[in-house]
Parts: C-alpha cells; structure tokens; sequence
C-alpha cells in the first residue's frame, strides 16, 4: 500500500523555524508591488467584483463559505479541471485549494463526473430510499481503512463529530470531550473552541453559550504530558469519553505532531478509557486510502469523514470505526434502545455516494494518493530552496500532498492573557499580511488556501509544479529585503 508521505520531518526543527519566524516583524511586499498585484483585481476581474458586489446584498458577506473569502474581493469560479481553475474574467489559476482537500483526482474529474451524471440520469439527486452506491461506498470505505469495520454516512464532516461525540458518551457513560488547541472540528456549539490558536477558549463562541463548552477540555499540540494531565484530572470530574485529534496535527498539520504522538495517544485512551477518535475529513484518502491510521499504524476507536467520502461532490461526510459504536447509530432499532440519534435526508443520496464510489476506485487505479504527494514533495523541495536562497524567514514543510508556506506566522503567536491587546494587535497586522500574500499569489495565477496551505493532486505533474514555483517565485522577488533588514514592516 502506497502513501503520500514519503518522510516525516522532526516537529521540533519547524517549530524551531515557526518560533524564529514570528520573534521578528512580519515582512511585508514592497508597496509598488502590492499596489500592481492589487490593481490585477480592480481592474483585471471586473466580473467577479460585481458579481460579489453584488451577492453582498443577499449573501452575509458575500460568500456562503469561508474557503471562499479573499483578499481583496473573492474570485468567481465559471470552470475547472484537473490542476487549474478558470474564472468568469477568463483567468486561469493553478488550483491547490483542491475544495479544501477531498479532490485527490484533481477538480472535476472527468472519469468520476461522467459515472456520476449516468446515475443521476437514472435516479435523480434524492429519493429518500435506499440504493446501491450506500452498500458500495460504504464496502468501499470499510476494505480500505483498517479500523473501520462499519460505516454511517452523514452530511457533513461537522456532522460527523458530533455524532463521534454522541456515540463516545453512550459507549463509555463519560462526560468530556477533549481536543487540540488550535485544530478545527467543525463549527457545532462544543467544538467551537480554542480554533486556529491554542488557548484562545471562547474567542470566536459568539452566539454560543458558555454552558454548551463546559465538557470540552483542551490540551497543548503535540504534548502527550499535557493530555495525561488532562485524562487523569477528567477523572474526578465525570470521565472522558473521547479524545478527538487530526492524526497529522491540528489544522491539516500546520501543526505538526511527532511521527510517535498518536500512538502515544493510544496508549493514554487505553489506560484512562477514553475512545480514540481520528478526525480524517482532510487525511482520509488524501495520506493515503488506508488514510493516516494506516501511515501511523494506529487503530482509532472512532474515525470522522467529510467531503473527501464523496471526492468533493456534495453533502458528504461520516463516522467510521469498531463495530459495536457504529451499531450505536442503527436506523431502524427497536423502540426503547438506547442509541445516538442521527439524521440527515440527503446524507447518502445517489449522487454522493456514487462520485464517492468512483473516486476511490479512480484513486486506486492511479495510485493517486502517491503521485499527489510527490508533487507535494517537489512543490514544497522548490520553495525551501527559493526562501533559502533570497534569505527570507519563510517556512515550508509537508505531509507529502498537505503543503504549508509560512510568511507571517499569524496562527503561531503565542497567547498572554496578561498582554492581550498586543497579542491580537499581532495577529491582526499579520493575518492582514497573510492575506495580502495570498492575493499576491492569486494574482500570478496560484490559488491558496488563506496564503498558507496547499493541497495537491493527481493532476500536478513536473511541469504544473515547476510552473507554480515559477509563480510563486516571482511573488518573492517582490519581498520588501529592505524592511526585513531593518526589522520594520509596513
């Protein structure tokens, strides 16, 4: 079985290399060149600012979902396919948002799209019933992923933890739900906590009362002392039913975790009896299609699934794991049996549930999951040696197709509640930097997540890289070298 990873890199040397980045100011473009960057937008994409203007005044925003947010107005997407996106300006971008990830084959495969339209043809998005691609998928899924032997497919992957959740409760009769500081498990009431920065808590819990967080805990990434503390003060306060963690690190291992930790978390669920639950939305058949519990070789009681279970198609998402927790969400059970109730019409509707068949199947064919993360290890190979050889105090580093590229550090400062004005001075200057980064490089063609993390496919072969590190070339020459020397950003 082949995997997208083909090394792990220490934690501790990107940490070292993250610390030293946010100990200094942020560097900033050189203002001639954000202002040509920028002007790319205000005058080169007419249509996508009008069509934003005015979805402003029926879309909270502008947008219906973050991903699609930045800077300095979103970008209207008309096409795509395999490594590139089009939008309605006629632009073409080299595509490594990839949907967020789930898109393995490249956007809009045409071999899954075609197998997909003949099964709406033939019976439509929904009828509410059962059909055969639930069985396929879900065999599927189950002949892949070596710790899940049964398989409940939802809507989202925020459904999915909260129902990982639920079924945690019921089997183990605990209360707490631990997580990561700073990773991200989708928005429900519990888990809208600590998100992106460790220690942050409530931060961003508006509309959300205190009461709904009172069970969840957190511990500090990439630390197996502070999860045992944890375990073992949970036990006067009503247990712990599971400990919820991204195999690869919080926040599709912008922070990364020893190759070690997760069997170290193992082992601390085994002795304090807390499930171990996988949150595989991102990894699940990107790592590889036995996902990172095959990489790591460790068996999660419970594993979570977003949209990658339907290669990027809509609503889709589930849980996965042993037998008798996945039993715990049967339909259909005798009245009186106690079980987690979940729902959702359209979680396994045909049209998911077939594309999500067909992906796996294509991604075996072309060993996809592989040939992805070489083009992650060429992409992320081509940028060390540009930041090295310009002297920047950028950051690049991989999990094979999940690459990061550090320029301000803006989820990486460090929270002091006794300096707190200051810190979120910080994180603003450099998240509105983070962004400018990233509309610089959409600007010459590259489309990011946030200006910080890139997924690649199937679809990127030697000369897509090479070109995109072209790309992201010409965005580095244009770094302020001056304001860096002088320790000043703009």
């Amino acid at each position: 079985m082949s995997f997208a990873i083909s090394s792990y890199d220490k934690p501790d040397e990107i940490y070292s290399a993250l610390d030293a980045l946010v100990s200094r100011p942020p560097v900033p473009l050189k203002k001639e060149a954000l202002e040509r960057y920028l002007d790319f937008y205000e005058t080169g994409c007419p249509v996508s600012k009008a069509t934003v203007t005015e979805a402003k005044r029926y879309i909270p925003g502008g947008v219906q979902h973050n991903l699609a947010f930045n800077y300095p107005f979103p970008l209207v997407i008309d096409r795509a396919e395999g490594a590139y996106l089009h939008d309605a300006d006629g632009h073409r971008y080299i595509d490594f948002l990839q949907a967020g990830g789930p898109t393995i084959l490249g956007s809009n495969d045409p071999v899954v799209r075609d197998q997909v339209i003949d099964v709406l043809r033939r019976v439509g998005p929904s009828t509410g019933l059962f059909h055969e691609f639930e069985l396929k998928l879900a065999k599927e899924i189950c002949s892949h992923m070596p710790a899940v032997e049964m398989f409940r497919m939802l809507g989202s992957g925020t459904e999915a933890v909260m129902a990982a959740i639920r079924v945690a409760r019921l089997a183990t009769g605990k209360r707490r739900v631990i997580k990561v500081g700073g990773a991200y498990h989708g928005w429900s009431d519990q888990l809208v906590y600590s998100l992106k920065i460790p220690k942050t808590g409530r931060f961003e819990a508006h509309g959300i009362p205190g009461s709904a967080q009172r069970l969840t805990d957190e511990v500090a990434p990439n630390d197996l002392g502070s999860l045992e503390r944890k375990l073992a003060a949970n036990r006067l306060r009503g247990g712990t039913a599971c400990v919820l963690i991204e195999p690869v690190g919080p926040e599709s291992g912008t922070r990364p975790v020893a190759f070690d930790y997760n069997k170290g978390v193992r082992a601390l669920c085994d002795k304090y009896g807390a499930l171990l639950v996988f949150d595989e939305v991102v990894t699940a058949f990107r790592v590889g299609l036995e996902g990172a519990q095959g990489y790591f070789g460790v068996r999660p009681d419970l594993t979570t699934f977003g949209k990658i279970v339907a290669g990027g198609y809509p609503s889709a998402g589930g849980l996965g794991g042993r037998k008798d927790l996945i039993l715990m969400m049967a339909a259909g059970l005798e009245s009186g049996k106690k079980r987690a109730y979940v729902g959702g019409t359209m979680a396994a509707n045909p049209l998911s549930s077939a594309a999500g068949y067909f992906t796996i199947k294509e991604i075996e064919k072309r060993d996809a999951c592989a040939v992805a993360g070489r083009a992650g290890d060429r992409l992320t190979a081509g940028l060390k040696k540009m930041i090295a050889d310009r002297g920047l105090p950028f950051v690049a580093y991989n999990q094979g197709s999940i690459c990061h590229l550090e320029t301000v550090g803006a989820m990486f400062i460090k929270m002091d509640y006794l300096k707190i004005v200051r810190v979120l001075k910080e994180i603003k200057i450099r998240k509105k930097m983070m962004e400018t980064y990233g509309a610089a490089y959409a600007a010459e063609g590259i489309v990011t997540l946030a200006g910080s993390r890139m997924y690649t496919s199937g679809a990127d072969d030697d000369a897509v890289i090479d070109d995109a590190l072209a790309r992201f070339g010409r965005v580095f020459d244009n770094v302020d070298v001056e304001a860096m020397r002088n320790g000043a950003a703009e």
